[in-house]
């Protein structure tokens, strides 16, 4: 069966068995993007509403609307372009109504009960010393080298670097023109803004639905700014290599976060708690259209008909190639049975629905989908809303019967590339009552059990220090501490007795020190052993090579047992040796 065959019969399984069309609205003249739509409660009485900022003409029209079920109860102008639209708690007042931040241009919009509350506006950037000299000195000099001075200023900063007064005088192309635009600002000081290109919530110390949320914004300027949500402050400021395209954004605040960020430039970086500067984890060979991080995983949909699957430490785990270019992203987390899919919307109006890599739903709508929103949508728990690029605004919710399964024909409209060929599912069996009373007993008692784990890892760590302070002081060591004298000691026993050949290995492991007037000299009980050499000369020792000398030890005891017998490494006139070794004898055979 080919491709397209199977995702027709697909799509009609779908519309028939999974999804309820609850809205079919063609006409509803909303153009939006998936960031720029959010599902929220906001009156508190648990009927959830759908907050939509419509991009209107792209120059005029913007507003921010809100939908109860299919009816339009609420609507607001915004004056700039919106990039984001988030729902957060900034306080634990009751009754716990969220508020709504619209992100448009260089300013942040926070509207409660649907009415303006704040703006935060974004903190004005350093201005290039150069740019300012040329503006201050504007009025004493002639178009043409100001012109001039600012273009060159722009080859070596480029134009992100620039205010937007210098921008605009350098696209103007009548000298006329910009010499009534140069006398009009020369006497204003200069501004530089940054805007915001998207928008997220960060819990700050709880995790629950209704905790208090911090503001995470992406900039113009390649900058993360994490914002107070009482005071509207900036508590963090981190930086990106490039302006950040999408955020995910997982973890609490005052405990431990990541920032995942895909970048403008096809670099897909991670942040983490305490990092001033991102950490790039991954390159994309295209634009990202949409980003979802999970737990142990990182799925981007990017505009080259591919989506690719990361871990969090950026190793690729499997890419598949998508039969039309992927236009949005969404993931469909269904917390009462517990899975989690991915839909993603293609410009061949088509919606994939994936788990994992296989494509496990498919429905086709009336135009292509530009953006899309799954969550609880008036008092259903499981609704996906959809809009066109034709404006249209659609709504479904998944049947509570509806059932979702892996199948040959739906293992993937395209190529799967895996990229860990060992990364087949374990088999993991089934938790036993041993191990969930286990688990249990860890939890309820995990403050003795670390206790007791810091004690013995204490007792162990002390135990290791004495025995090493008693080497250091009885100097049985085969290796010198001195960095003066760097030897290495080794000892052999040839022989079964009762006479034993005894080798000794000395090497200096110093890098070019050569070592000199050395003695090795032996210990032992004389009632049990003789030795042929008690003293033996070293000569100098060459760096890196390894000298064997030898002795004689004879066995003169009857009793047929054994004994340690000491080498030591003097070198004088210094008091203690500066090497030693124990030697244990083995027990001589007597002829």
């Amino acid at each position: 069966m080919s491709t397209s065959q199977a995702l027709a019969n697909m799509a009609a399984t779908a519309n028939a068995d999974r999804w309820l069309s609850a809205l079919e609205d063609p006409l509803a003249s909303i153009y939006s993007f998936s960031s720029c739509i959010t599902l929220s409660d906001l009156t508190g009485d648990g009927d959830f509403k759908l907050v939509v900022a419509d991009l209107g003409s792209g120059s005029y029209n913007m507003k921010l609307r809100v939908y109860k079920g299919t009816q339009l109860i609420s609507e607001n102008t915004i004056i700039d372009l919106p990039t984001g639209v988030v729902a957060f708690h900034m306080d634990q007042n009751e009754p716990k109504i969220p508020a709504v931040a619209v992100a448009s241009g260089s300013h942040i919009y926070i509207y409660k009960n649907m009415r303006p509350y704040f703006k935060f506006t974004l903190p004005t950037l350093e201005i290039h010393h150069g740019e300012k000299d040329l503006w201050t000195r504007a009025g004493d000099m002639e178009l043409g080298v100001l012109c001039d001075g600012l273009q060159n200023l722009r080859r070596d900063i480029g134009d992100a670097r620039l205010t937007p007064r210098t921008q605009k005088l350098l696209m103007l192309n009548d000298r006329q023109e910009a010499q009534a635009f140069v006398d009009l600002h020369k006497g204003f000081p200069l501004k530089r803004h940054t805007v915001v290109t998207c928008i997220a919530t960060l819990k700050k110390s709880h995790s629950d639905e209704s905790a208090v949320s911090c503001l995470v914004l992406g900039t113009e300027a390649s900058g993360i700014y994490i914002l107070d949500p009482e005071a509207f402050t900036i508590m963090e400021t981190m930086s990106l290599p490039a302006p950040a395209a999408h955020l995910s954004v997982t973890g609490l605040y005052d405990v431990d976060f990541r920032i995942v960020a895909a970048c403008r430039n096809g670099t897909l970086c991670n942040l983490k708690r305490g990092w001033a500067t991102a950490k790039t984890i991954a390159l994309l060979e295209s634009q990202a259209v949409g980003l979802i991080r999970r737990e142990k995983t990182i799925t981007v949909a990017t505009m080259d008909e591919t989506l690719i699957c990361f871990s969090n430490k950026g190793k690729k785990l499997w890419q598949l190639q998508l039969p039309s270019p992927a236009m949005c992203i969404e993931p469909i987390d269904i917390l009462a049975r517990g899975v989690q899919f991915t839909a993603v919307g293609l410009k061949s109006n088509q919606v994939l629905v994936f788990n994992d890599k296989h494509v496990v739903d498919c429905f086709t709508m009336n135009d292509s989908v530009s953006a899309m929103k799954f969550g609880k949508f008036g008092r259903e728990d499981n609704s996906l809303v959809l809009i066109t690029s034709g404006g249209g605004l659609s709504v479904k919710i998944l049947k509570r019967t509806a059932q979702f399964e892996k199948s040959e024909s739906t293992s993937g409209p395209g190529t799967v590339i895996n990229n860990n060929a060992n990364n087949a599912k374990l088999n993991i069996p089934k938790k036993t009552k041993l191990f969930v009373d286990q688990t249990a007993r860890e939890r309820e008692n995990s403050l003795l059990m670390h206790r007791v784990f810091q004690h013995d890892l204490y007792l162990m760590r002390l135990n290791t220090a004495r025995a090493f302070v008693s080497t250091l002081e009885s100097s049985s060591n085969p290796v010198t501490l001195d960095q003066g004298e760097p030897l290495k000691l080794s000892a052999q026993i040839l022989g079964l007795g009762p006479v034993f050949r005894l080798l000794i290995g000395l090497c200096n492991s110093s890098s070019g020190k050569p070592s000199r007037n050395l003695l090795i000299t032996f210990f032992c009980d004389d009632k049990l052993y003789s030795i042929g050499k008690n003293i033996i000369q070293v000569p100098m020792l060459v760096p890196g090579l390894e000298y064997v000398f030898e002795t004689l030890i004879e066995c003169v005891s009857d009793l047929g047992i054994s004994d340690q017998v000491r080498v030591f490494i003097t070198k004088p006139p210094l008091e203690k040796p500066i090497l030693s070794a124990i030697i244990n004898m083995p027990v001589a055979e007597l002829i």
